[in-house]
């Protein structure tokens, strides 16, 4: 990784105006926990439905598109790429520079709010667990984003169908699906640490950190070789 790219990526996106889209989710995700607590019910009833399906099913992977549809895309769309490809650098590094810059912001931007919800709701454990399924979740999502940023036009189009049709459409209707789901990856990790009854995992820890891994590299490589076939006037050969 370069830290020169990694530097410039950072500043850049979060001196975009897009950034402030990130403010509102997590305000909304501590909202109702406190709401919740303020029911007096108990969070193994309202639990599940906040940091798994909203948390860890919405938040999550909205911020991920938002963030790595962003550290290449806007840089592809306002031509600013070409000064970077005109760079000696390799085209895994760039790659692998802006994930890691997409990876820390997604991070911090929805495992802290988790965690403060899971405080929140009296669970330290929790709160653990829902920071490392969204380290495992930011990481995979981003891979898939950033690289939808270089193969296609619409990338945040085409990563809201995403999210809503398979992450959250198809894993409650079809069990086989839940396997490729990040959702469900970062869920059952975050559920190991956890061993909380607010969280429904139903994949093993293994398949989760497996399947996870394959989503990553393949996001790596689709996102390095687009990248290759990109001429200096940032068109596609």
């Amino acid at each position: 990784m370069n830290t020169t790219v990694m530097s410039l990526t950072a500043r850049a996106l979060l001196g975009r105006r897009r950034v402030l889209m990130l403010i509102p989710m997590p305000l909304v995700l501590i909202g109702l926990t406190l709401i919740g607590i303020m029911t007096g019910e108990e969070p193994a009833h309202w639990g599940p439905v906040v940091f798994g399906n909203l948390g860890l099913g919405v938040i999550l992977p909205l911020t991920a598109l938002i963030v790595g549809s962003s550290v290449l895309g806007l840089e592809i769309d306002d031509g600013t790429i070409t000064h970077l490809l005109t760079k000696p650098l390799p085209r895994s590094e760039i790659v692998l520079s802006k994930l890691c810059v997409a990876w820390l912001v997604t991070t911090v931007a929805t495992g802290v709010p988790l965690a403060v919800a899971g405080l929140i709701a009296g669970s330290a454990a929790l709160a653990g667990g829902l920071v490392c399924g969204a380290l495992l979740g930011s990481l995979a999502y981003c891979s898939l984003f950033l690289a939808l940023s270089l193969l296609t036009k619409r990338p945040v189009a085409v990563g809201l169908v995403y999210i809503m049709l398979w992450e959250n459409l198809l894993v409650n209707f079809v069990d086989g699906v839940r396997v490729f789901s990040v959702k469900q990856h970062a869920t059952t990790f975050a559920n190991a640490i956890a061993q909380s009854d607010m969280l429904d995992d139903t994949l093993s820890v293994t398949t989760a950190m497996i399947v996870a891994a394959i989503f990553v590299a393949v996001g790596i490589y689709g996102a390095t070789t687009k990248l290759r076939s990109f001429a200096l006037t940032g068109e596609a050969n």
